[in-house]
């Protein structure tokens, strides 16, 4: 007869081996990325076959180096970011691997779309400088909340980046947007490094002054607004915001910037007349903009009366929206395949119209594949920002992801034709260095910020 005792007290009962919840983010993580980079592969594997009927190992080779740098920025993430997010890695590799062979496959088409230069090898080169900005982002911050201390210094690298394009000799010539700065080789547009800024700036301003932002002011027409005191600091970015309009010709940029502040704003008060003060002044903006330049009126014009003869017909009209029309319509709900379509008809096809050639060549099915990708990585930077404990990054987390989100509708809507062309990039789908590299560092922060939170606690270095 066995001892009770003697039985419980055995060591030979099995158990699972326990496994820290950091190693388990890091395994999901590692599984999703090789799930990416299998799709990005086989996208490109797909437009070789489908333009030139076989496979071009050179370009898959220049692409598996990508591969290898995400795999190295998975492999950072453990050592320095152990907590992150497993889900924002493995998005942005994706859309960014999609967005690659898509312009890869423009660059075979008949129209000859890279008559001097690759942009296809030029996008895997950006993607490589993006992670590397990435990685760089991850070991130079070990903790979000080290940036509050640059708040004011964040706002003026944003001041210094955003008036750049308009010193003389730096304005790259020829471009219709005063935007890109040209230094010598390399052509940058820094309004797109300003969005980060600004973000921070932001931030920390606003958990400076919540309090006073959020004090009831008088009431008029059953809404709360602030009171006149108060409202310096969103006049000052509606001003900025039209400066950026009227002085660069950016339309995108000027909604980007002031979107981004009026959304933080709301987050840090919770008051609801910040929004409707919000859409008031963007109103008045867009009104005024429409009736003082002409390349807004132009872009209104192109936008309501897209499919006149005469206005398809003139330099600077319609042809780019309603080409980019024609080619999500001939996409159908499953698209033509990768590399069977004519996406080089429409203007931009690789960077502002990208969307509508991958509409054509993936369908309808496959658009909304990607604009769900964007979602999931819109939905966890909001996830991320209202988890954690401290103000300027839950702040610093939305701010981030709604200036991401709005930059999507912005793009996607013009190409649709739900609102006016603006000129924006589709992130990490179109051909832009800055825009990527920019993205890349988003992505990082977000990776940062969540680490820091699921981390818990520590010291501020």
């Amino acid at each position: 007869m066995v001892d009770a005792t003697t039985t419980l007290s055995r060591p030979e009962v099995d158990r699972a081996p326990v496994v820290r919840p950091s190693t388990r983010l890091r395994n999901i993580e590692l599984g999703l990325l090789l799930l990416a980079l299998a799709v990005s592969a086989a996208a490109i594997v797909l437009v070789q076959l489908g333009a030139l009927g076989k496979i071009d190992l050179d370009v898959v080779k220049l692409a598996g180096g990508v591969g290898a740098l995400a795999v190295a920025l998975h492999v950072v993430l453990r050592i320095v970011a152990r907590d992150a997010d497993p889900f924002i890695l493995p998005i942005a590799t994706t859309v960014n691997g999609l967005g690659i062979a898509e312009i890869y496959r423009i660059d075979l088409s008949p129209t000859g779309v890279a008559k001097h230069w690759d942009y296809g090898s030029n996008q895997i080169v950006w993607t490589a400088l993006g992670i590397g900005a990435a990685i760089v982002v991850l070991f130079a911050i070990r903790n979000h909340r080290m940036l509050q201390r640059y708040t004011y210094i964040a706002m003026l690298a944003s001041i210094v980046l955003l008036i750049l394009p308009l010193v003389p000799g730096l304005r790259l010539s020829g471009a219709a947007a005063y935007v890109w700065v040209s230094v010598g080789p390399l052509n940058f547009q820094p309004g797109e490094i300003a969005k980060i800024t600004l973000a921070i700036f932001f931030a920390g301003f606003l958990v400076a002054r919540r309090d006073s932002l959020a004090m009831v002011g008088r009431k008029v027409l059953f809404v709360q607004l602030p009171r006149a005191r108060d409202l310096g600091p969103i006049l000052v970015v509606w001003v900025l915001a039209l400066g950026v309009i009227v002085g660069e010709h950016d339309l995108g940029t000027g909604l980007l910037l002031f979107g981004m502040f009026v959304a933080m704003l709301y987050v840090a008060t919770g008051r609801t007349s910040w929004i409707v003060l919000g859409l008031v002044l963007a109103a008045g903006g867009a009104y005024a903009a429409t009736q003082i330049l002409s390349y807004v009126q132009g872009r209104i014009t192109n936008w309501l009366h897209a499919f006149d003869g005469t206005l398809y017909e003139d330099q600077g009209g319609s042809y780019q929206v309603v080409n980019g029309v024609f080619g999500l319509a001939h996409g159908g709900l499953f698209g033509t395949g990768l590399g069977q379509g004519r996406p080089d008809i429409t203007p931009a096809a690789n960077s502002d119209f990208i969307i509508a050639s991958l509409g054509e060549e993936l369908g309808l099915v496959g658009v909304f594949a990607i604009l769900c990708l964007y979602l999931l990585f819109v939905s966890r930077g909001f996830r991320i920002g209202f988890s954690g404990p401290d103000d300027f990054g839950k702040l610093l987390a939305v701010g981030l992801a709604f200036v991401f989100a709005l930059q999507v509708f912005i793009v996607v809507g013009g190409v649709m034709r739900v609102i006016p062309e603006t000129g924006l990039t589709t992130p990490f789908l179109a051909a832009g260095g800055s825009s990527l590299v920019a993205n890349w560092m988003i992505a990082a922060l977000l990776l940062r910020i969540s680490d820091t939170i699921r981390s818990g606690p520590r010291t501020v270095i």
